[in-house]
């Protein structure tokens, strides 16, 4: 795979997952540069199928801890007006919304605090690390904060389940939806009963995709992502992933 939007190899250690945003134990984190590039790629093909580059609603249905929404709500909030998560573990939800709380002023202010409170009480140099992450994150977020404002939700929802996710979400609003589905020996469909998780999940957003959406979904290579109602636009693999950006139809 090659990249497109970022070619270079930032530095993104001050937004490393478990320094300043939470980690979900046993949950490798998805990888920042490749975060940015999918997106990217889908504001892309918004911008060139509907002429379409106003600031999105973002959603992700499998969000897990919201790691990558979060980064990504730093990395390009001029781009963003809304963050939505959601997943069907509580735990992951409440760990998202902390996560997601970090794209707001308050929410860094909050986090700068709990990290002192630990650097000094701990004297570790991982929060000494951590608590001059967070106010580079702050500094860039105040820079931003006030012409570029994003709010989040985050709720508990099996991605396969339209109704749960449609008494959450306002009809026909959701611009992008970025999605690392489950697989692997770290995550897995909850409803095994389910054929066709991915299929019943792409059905499942129909109902809250806007007039100009763009889906993507990372994967392992063995889930077969389509559906009679979207067409694929792109697909690419990089490692053991497989992402495929679709628009529906």
């Amino acid at each position: 795979m090659q990249y497109k939007y970022v070619k270079e190899r930032p530095d993104y250690s001050d937004l490393a997952s478990g320094r300043v945003f939470h980690s979900l134990p046993g949950h490798p984190a998805f990888p920042v540069r490749l975060a940015s590039e999918i997106f990217q790629r889908c504001m892309a093909h918004r911008q060139t199928l509907y002429e379409n580059s106003t600031r999105c609603v973002l959603y992700d249905p499998c969000c897990g801890a919201a790691y990558h929404l979060s980064i990504l709500a730093y990395l390009h909030r001029e781009h963003i007006q809304k963050v939505i998560g959601s997943d069907v573990d509580e735990k992951a939800v409440a760990l998202a919304k902390r996560n997601l709380e970090l794209a707001g002023i308050a929410g860094l202010n909050n986090r700068i605090v709990e990290i002192s409170s630990m650097s000094e009480r701990y004297g570790k140099n991982s929060h000494e690390d951590a608590l001059r992450s967070a106010q580079v994150l702050r500094d860039h977020s105040l820079a931003l904060a006030q012409n570029y404002p994003v709010t989040t939700s985050i709720f508990r929802a099996n991605a396969t389940e339209g109704k749960e996710i449609s008494n959450n979400i306002k009809a026909n609003s959701v611009d992008i939806v970025f999605t690392d589905v489950p697989y692997g020996q770290h995550s897995a469909w909850r409803n095994s009963e389910v054929i066709g998780p991915l299929s019943t999940m792409l059905d499942a957003l129909k109902g809250v995709l806007s007039s100009a959406s763009i889906v993507a979904i990372a994967s392992d290579k063995q889930q077969k992502v389509s559906h009679e109602k979207y067409r694929r636009i792109e697909q690419f693999q990089t490692g053991k992933r497989r992402v495929v950006i679709m628009k529906l139809i």
